[in-house]
């Protein structure tokens, strides 16, 4: 089946979906993007993608490409044209194209360019991975320092997801002054008891949408929640580890650098706010 895309208001099948080389996506990494999960062919925590959007085009001075009416239209739409019951769906806007190379940013009227397309994953929410968790190294953070805005500049990360399939583990948590930051496209966190402990938001780390409907429902579950840094020494002695992503939702992490977090196996913590997550926001689904 051929996968229909959505290139700056045309729906297309993917073949025929082109950008020019001028886009400033292409040559400045000039973009931002969003990736909403799909759950029983509805958009899980729609609202949140939208409003970090807002602020990342907002943090690189760059207009919205249309209204939040259109981009739900449109996400809805590339659902039902592709049949998507689980999956993802990718959305890029980029400063879009000036017709040259410079690194000074075009008029503010240049049209930006808007791209989307979806993954079908049909056992997203049943991933076999969450039945025995991730497995993690640690490596420095060498990223630039506006990690809270949502760009395309993702080599690092991949570079930090390379490491990790080198290694034989499944991810990378990145360290800096001598604390974890974050994951590769998740953020992270440790268990200690009924406390989660995972950084609070900066510049340093991505404002994950998945982070605050997981502490939200960790709070109302009764669970502590400290937000502050934490070392990889403190992770491996913790009682539970895990990540979160809208990709993964709630990833336990049962091994770091090689020493196993608690039993080694998904704990109950990390295990029930999975459960938590996914019935929540099928709930909550548009």
């Amino acid at each position: 089946m051929t996968r229909t895309v959505y290139v700056n208001g045309h729906y297309l099948p993917e073949h025929e979906a082109t950008v020019s080389i001028f886009d400033r996506g292409f040559l400045m990494a000039d973009g931002v993007y969003e990736v909403t999960s799909v759950l029983d062919g509805k958009l899980i925590d729609f609202d949140g993608h939208i409003k970090r959007l807002h602020r990342s085009l907002g943090e690189l001075d760059m207009a919205a490409p249309c209204s939040d009416e259109d981009l739900i239209t449109m996400h809805r739409e590339l659902v039902a044209l592709n049949n998507i019951d689980q999956g993802m769906i990718y959305l890029q806007v980029t400063r879009g194209n000036p017709g040259d190379r410079s690194f000074v940013f075009p008029p503010a009227d240049l049209p930006p360019t808007i791209v989307a397309f979806t993954q079908d994953i049909p056992n997203l929410a049943d991933a076999p991975a969450a039945k025995t968790g991730f497995k993690v190294i640690s490596i420095p953070d060498l990223r630039w320092d506006r990690r809270d805005i949502k760009t395309v500049q993702l080599l690092y990360p991949s570079m930090g997801k390379m490491m990790a399939k080198k290694a034989g583990v499944d991810d990378s948590w990145f360290v800096e002054d001598g604390a974890v930051t974050e994951g590769t496209s998740n953020n992270a966190y440790i268990v200690k008891g009924n406390r989660i402990i995972t950084r609070q938001l900066s510049t340093d780390i991505l404002h994950g949408i998945t982070r605050v409907a997981v502490l939200r429902f960790a709070a109302e579950a009764q669970f502590e929640v400290e937000e502050r840094p934490f070392t990889i020494e403190e992770a491996q002695g913790a009682d539970e580890a895990f990540s979160t992503a809208a990709s993964i939702f709630v990833m336990p992490v049962v091994e770091i650098d090689g020493k196993p977090v608690g039993t080694g196996k998904p704990g109950p913590v990390a295990t029930r706010l999975r459960e938590l997550y996914l019935d929540e926001m099928r709930k909550a689904a548009v």
